[in-house]
C-alpha cells in the first residue's frame, strides 16, 4: 500500500515513516527541502517529493496514487498567523486529497478539551479547525487526538525533561495543577499504522491517550523519580500568566520561547479522553499501553545508555520508536556535553588502532599523568575504584574490560573503542576513539568524551571541571597519534 507522509521531517513523521516501512508499505514524502532528509535512516527507502504544502500543484503530485495521506503538517512558530497558516495548509491539502481520491486521510491533532472554540488557546483552536477541514473534505478521515506525547524529542516532553531535572526547587504557574493524559509515542504511532486496516467508511475523530490521568506537576514528580532525581519542591503561583510562564520556559530550558508559547497556552485547559471509542477498532495490545514510567524510562534509556551514540551515528531503520533521528531538533534528547578532537596522522588505522589498544593501565592515559592521579583520588575518596583496577592484558582490549575507572563499551579493530566512565559523578560519561583511512593512506583520529549531566549538579559538575579538559583532550589525542607514528617508525 502507498502511503503518503507529510511532516516527514518532524518527531513524529520521521518515526512513522521507519513504522510504515517496517510493516512493508511503500512510502512517498513531501518535503519542501529535501536536503533535510539526507541523513535519515529511511531516506534512500522513500519516494521524496520536493514542494511546499501550501502549493496545490506539489501537494497534487504527491497524493497521485497514494492510498493512505497522513497529514502530520503543524507548526508552532507562526505567531498571530498561526491559525490563518495552518487553516490555508489544510485546505489545500483537503482541496487535492478531493481530487487524489485517497482511501483515506490521517491526522493527529490534539486533545481539545470540552468547552467552546472560542475559549481555547489559538493553538489548539487551530488543531480542532485543520481537523474540521479534513473530515469535511469529502475524504474518509480518522483524527486521532493526544495530549502530551512522551518520547525523547517531543516538544512537550523535552519541556518536562528540561524543568525537571534543572530545577530541584521551583515556583510554578497554575497550569501545572492541569489534568492531562499522556501517551507514549509508540503507541502514538501503533494507532497511526493501524489506522490503515479500519473500514474504509469510518470518517471521525478519536482521542487517544495512555492509561493514566496526572496532572504536570505530577508528570515533573514521576519523572524525577524514573531518572533517580530526588523529589521535586513545586509550588504552584497563580498569577504567573502564559505569556510570563514562556519566558519562563525558555529561560530554564533550550525549548525555544516560540514552541514554548503556544504549548504553555494550551497547557492552562484539561486534556484527558472523553471516549474510547478507539478500543472498538484497534485494542489495547495483550501487554497493554505503556504506562508513564515505563515511557520515560524508554526515553532516558536510548540518551543514557550506549545509545546515546545514535545522536552522532544516525540510526539504523529497524530502530525503536524511543530512538533518536539525525533530524530531531538540536535541543531535544536531553543536554549532553562533548569534547570533540581530530587530528590526522600519516600513521595507518592498524598502527593507530595498536596505540589506542594500550590506553590505560601502565600505559596511561597519554595526558596530564598528574590530573588522571589526583581524578582516581578523588573518586576512591568518595568509594569509587580509581585507577587502582589497571587492565587486564597491557596490550589488546576486549568488550567488558576493566580500564582503570572505565568499562570497555565497544571495540572494532581498527575503528571504534567506546569507553564507558565508572567513576563516580552526577552523570554518565563515555569516551570515544574512531579511526578512519584517508585516500592518501594516513588515517583521521576522532576523539570524543561525552557527558550526560544528572540534575543541576550534574551540570555544575561539568562546569566544574570544564577548565581541566584543556590540559587533558588536545594531548591526549597528539600523544596517541605520536605512539602510533613512533611505533611504526621502529619497526619500518
Amino acid at each position: 500500500m502507498l502511503c503518503l507522509v507529510t511532516g516527514a521531517t518532524g518527531y513524529v513523521g520521521g518515526r512513522l515513516v521507519r513504522e510504515l516501512l517496517r510493516a512493508g508499505h511503500d512510502v512517498r514524502v513531501l518535503a519542501r527541502t529535501p536536503e533535510k532528509l539526507r541523513d535519515l535512516p529511511w531516506a534512500d527507502d522513500v519516494d521524496v517529493v520536493a514542494g511546499d504544502a501550501d502549493d496545490a500543484d506539489a501537494v497534487a503530485r504527491a497524493l497521485a496514487d497514494v492510498d493512505i495521506a497522513y497529514y502530520l503538517l503543524h507548526s508552532l512558530q507562526q505567531g498571530s498567523g498561526l491559525e490563518d497558516h495552518e487553516r490555508e495548509l489544510a485546505t489545500v491539502f483537503a482541496d487535492q486529497a478531493r481530487r487524489a481520491k485517497p482511501r483515506r486521510i490521517v491526522y493527529l491533532g490534539g486533545l481539545a478539551p470540552d468547552m467552546p472554540a472560542r475559549s481555547m488557546s489559538a493553538h489548539m483552536r487551530s488543531r480542532v479547525e485543520v481537523g474540521r477541514i479534513l473530515r469535511t473534505s469529502g475524504v474518509p478521515t480518522i483524527e486521532f487526538r493526544a495530549a502530551v506525547i512522551i518520547g525523547s524529542g517531543s516538544a512537550s516532553f523535552e519541556m518536562l525533561r528540561y524543568l525537571t531535572e534543572r530545577l530541584p526547587a521551583m515556583i510554578t504557574p497554575r497550569w501545572v495543577r492541569s489534568k492531562t493524559q499522556p501517551i507514549a509515542i509508540r503507541d502514538v504511532l501503533r494507532y497511526l499504522v493501524h489506522a490503515i486496516d479500519l473500514p474504509d467508511d469510518l470518517n471521525r475523530s478519536f482521542d487517544i491517550g495512555g492509561p493514566e490521568v496526572m496532572t504536570y506537576q505530577q508528570m515533573m514528580q514521576r519523572y524525577a523519580a524514573v531518572a533517580g532525581l530526588p523529589r521535586r519542591i513545586i509550588l504552584p503561583l497563580n498569577v504567573l500568566s502564559p505569556r510570563l510562564s514562556s519566558h519562563w520556559v525558555g529561560l530554564v530550558t533550550p525549548v525555544p520561547r516560540a514552541i514554548a508559547r503556544p504549548l504553555v497556552a494550551s497547557l492552562r485547559h484539561p486534556s484527558v479522553c472523553q471516549e474510547q471509542d478507539i478500543k472498538q477498532w484497534i485494542p489495547d495490545p495483550p501487554e497493554g499501553l505503556v504506562t508513564f514510567d515505563e515511557a520515560v524510562a524508554l526515553a532516558l534509556t536510548r540518551i543514557g545508555e550506549a545509545n546515546v551514540m545514535t545522536r552522532w551515528s544516525g540510526a539504523s531503520l529497524p530502530g525503536a520508536p524511543s530512538d533518536p533521528l539525525p533530524g530531531d531538533p538540536t535541543w531535544s534528547g536531553g543536554t549532553l556535553y562533548t569534547d570533540i578532537r581530530e587530528i590526522e596522522t600519516p600513521a595507518t588505522p592498524d598502527e593507530l588502532w595498536s596505540a589506542l589498544d594500550r590506553i590505560g593501565g601502565d600505559t596511561g592515559w597519554y595526558s596530564a599523568r598528574l590530573l588522571w592521579e589526583i581524578r582516581g583520588l578523588m573518586d576512591r575518596a568518595v568509594g569509587g575504584v580509581g585507577l587502582r583496577r589497571g587492565r587486564r592484558d597491557p596490550y589488546q582490549l576486549q568488550v567488558g574490560d576493566a580500564v582503570d575507572f572505565w568499562r570497555v563499551e565497544e571495540r572494532l579493530p581498527p575503528n571504534l573503542l567506546r569507553l564507558r566512565a565508572e567513576m563516580k559523578m552526577p552523570g554518565r560519561a563515555w569516551l570515544e576513539f574512531r579511526v578512519e583511512p584517508l585516500p592518501n593512506g594516513g588515517s583521521r583520529l576522532i576523539q570524543r568524551a561525552v557527558y550526560w549531566p544528572k540534575s543541576l549538579l550534574g551540570h555544575a559538575y561539568w562546569w566544574s571541571v570544564a577548565p581541566f579538559h584543556a590540559f587533558v583532550f588536545p594531548p591526549m589525542s597528539r600523544h596517541i597519534v605520536q605512539s602510533a607514528e613512533t611505533r611504526a617508525a621502529s619497526l619500518s
